[in-house]
């Protein structure tokens, strides 16, 4: 794609400040990362008929400005920043400050594609949500292990602080799926991601919050995307492993965990495959990520056609095959 030649911005984003460089200048402001200060990059943006964004991720700093920003109309891209440093590694640009990120993020944003679909503010929020529930779930499996050493005197509170952890993670859980179903669109979505087998609510959760794109690209995209999609490591004559990496991570956490059920109990098609690929001689995890794999791109083929899976039927063996 080649370059724009309209003026593209860059945030580099921290807890108490903004700095706002653009591609065809080389200001950078500097601006409070608050409510008066978003305002004022809005400001600044449409003075200089910029309406293109682009932000690195700072671990949700940027959240509010990003949610301040599209609401203004801007087109908001939240980079990673893996990109952002490619970007400055094939541009030569060695040298790193807030102000230099700033300009490097605009560069950055002016060389990428339009992002693949609209940011969705509904689940925007769920995914924060959700994220609190698999805190949750990861301090509930500290106090498992605090357990197992645990003396007669402080078994019970331990006991009892899993046990509230719990209630405090399904009662999220709960919240989190009504507010899906309060909207058509998004509750029939989880109806169709829960018609696949192996997919239980918490997998189709995750899926439905975190990759809004599903049903709407190939399944190579939607692999990708979740970082399940192997990458060849070949050069010359040299054949290396494939290995997945990259994507969003809790979202292929959420779908490996969901895989191992699958592929033994739930889901005749991936029981199918985990046998295959190790009866070839793979390895437990290799195939395991395999059915991940093949578990999200059943999801993708059904909410993409619109039909509930259902097993043991004509449709459902399509379906499989068609993934």
């Amino acid at each position: 794609m080649a370059k724009s030649t309209i003026a593209t911005a860059g945030i580099d984003t921290s807890k108490y400040k903004l700095d706002l460089g653009l591609t065809d200048q080389d200001r950078v402001w500097q601006i409070k990362n608050l409510t008066a200060g978003w305002k004022n990059v809005a400001g600044i943006l449409k003075e200089r008929g910029v309406t293109r964004v682009g932000i690195e991720a700072t671990g949700g700093y940027e959240q509010g400005v990003v949610r301040y920003l599209r609401a203004q109309g801007f087109t908001v891209l939240v980079l990673q920043p893996a990109q952002v440093k490619a970007w400055a590694t094939m541009h030569r640009r060695r040298a790193k400050n807030d102000r230099i990120d700033a300009l490097n993020i605009a560069g950055c944003t002016a060389d990428l594609e339009d992002p693949l679909s609209e940011p969705d503010e509904r689940l925007e929020e769920l995914a924060g949500d959700l994220t609190h529930i698999e805190q949750i779930k990861e301090d509930v499996a500290v106090w498992k292990t605090r357990l197992e050493h645990a003396s007669e005197r402080t078994r019970p509170i331990i006991q009892a602080r899993i046990k509230d952890l719990q209630k405090q993670a399904k009662a999220e859980t709960d919240r989190i799926v009504q507010e899906l179903r309060r909207h058509p669109d998004l509750a029939e979505r989880l109806k169709l991601v829960l018609s696949v087998p192996g997919i239980g609510v918490p997998t189709a959760i995750a899926i439905v919050v975190r990759m809004p794109e599903i049903g709407r690209l190939s399944r190579e995209l939607v692999a990708a995307l979740a970082g399940l999609a192997p990458h060849d490591q070949d050069s010359g004559q040299h054949k290396g492993e494939r290995h997945i990496s990259g994507g969003r991570s809790r979202l292929r956490r959420s779908l490996y965990a969901a895989a191992l059920p699958a592929s033994h109990k739930w889901n005749p098609a991936l029981i199918a495959l985990y046998r295959r690929l190790r009866t070839a001689g793979k390895a437990h995890k290799l195939a395991l990520v395999a059915c991940a794999r093949k578990l999200l791109i059943y999801v993708n083929t059904v909410v993409q056609r619109g039909t509930p899976w259902i097993s043991q039927s004509p449709s459902c063996q399509s379906v499989a095959n068609a993934a």
